[in-house]
């Protein structure tokens, strides 16, 4: 049995893998953290995702150390990759999770995540999945409309408990990556249109069972540049004040995920290289006291791990 690695840049080289740094060849073989890839192979069978702890732990540090002393909580992104060994890794090291439904909710738990520490987010959220979500003490629902605001509602009213709730808001925000993965423009359909969102949140607060505690965004996949991350915080941060002026007050501002990866000859931007921009722009305008939620999942995972066939 001959082990080949599907991913086309070890195809073609006998050199460290571009963006991989877990995994090397010696001697024209493949290893992850100085194990064989063909010894796995014997060992195991194929097909079989090989996965390096070492590049989930460092990719999870370059947020950490990103982050410093401000108060930001990171949640993975677990639609990037559900596998149950990556989710016990990301919650030993102390990760939240962004989690879009009931099925992977029930994933984190049994990684023995803390769910004080998920954030539901996705659109069509159905009865049962909330109401998992609610008993389960989730740290709040990212809600996409008004039909889902009502919905939750209902479902925590029935319950005999409160729904802390974000609103997700559309900045009409172009994140200049493909136009399949953007989800930030008017057009994409996703999220309360940031025009529309002070209503929503002023109607969010007469509802019964549910508590308004912050508002969030997510304006794409694969982002190499700062720009549109600060070019969305600019416009929450504007509808923040707005929603001041109206009386409402959050405690967090959820900047989503979309931090790419390299996969040719991109040059992935690096989440310091961000946040201290991010944090920079919060101080200047008076929101430090805000707690930052963060939802990455390709640059945690995207390359850390291999498809191992024969």
């Amino acid at each position: 049995m001959t082990a080949s690695i599907t991913a086309s840049h070890f195809m073609t080289t006998a050199a460290t893998p571009a963006g991989f740094p877990h995994f090397h060849y010696q001697n024209g073989e493949l290893f992850a953290e100085g194990v064989a890839l063909s010894t796995l192979a014997q060992q195991l069978g194929t097909p079989l995702y090989v996965y390096s702890r070492a590049a989930l732990a460092t990719a999870w540090s370059s947020y950490q150390e990103a982050i410093g002393a401000h108060r930001v909580l990171v949640c993975f992104g677990m639609k990037a990759n559900s596998n149950l060994a990556v989710l016990k890794e990301f919650a030993r090291l102390g990760s939240g999770f962004d989690i879009v439904s009931g099925g992977e909710l029930a994933r984190v738990l049994a990684a023995g995540a803390n769910p004080a520490k998920v954030v539901f987010s996705g659109v069509g959220k159905q009865d049962w999945e909330m109401q998992a979500a609610l008993e389960a003490g989730v740290k709040c629902f990212n809600v996409e409309s008004l039909p889902e605001l009502k919905r939750l509602s209902a479902v925590a009213t029935r319950m005999g408990k409160v729904a802390s709730v974000s609103l997700r808001v559309n900045p009409d925000v172009d994140a200049q990556t493909h136009p399949y993965i953007s989800t930030g423009l008017k057009e994409n359909k996703f999220g309360i249109a940031i025009e529309e969102a002070p209503a929503a949140y002023q109607l969010a607060t007469t509802l019964p069972g549910i508590q308004v505690v912050g508002v969030d965004c997510h304006i794409g996949s694969q982002i190499t540049e700062v720009s549109p991350y600060l070019d969305a915080l600019d416009k929450l941060l504007k509808l923040i004040e707005q929603l001041v002026s109206l009386g409402i007050t959050l405690k967090h501002l959820d900047l989503g995920g979309g931090l790419g990866i390299r996969y040719d000859d991109e040059t992935p931007l690096a989440p310091k290289l961000l946040l201290d921009k991010v944090f920079a722009q919060l101080k200047a305008r008076g929101f430090d006291h805000l707690e930052l939620v963060l939802e990455p999942g390709r640059s945690l995972v995207g390359n850390a791990g291999v498809l191992l066939t024969s």
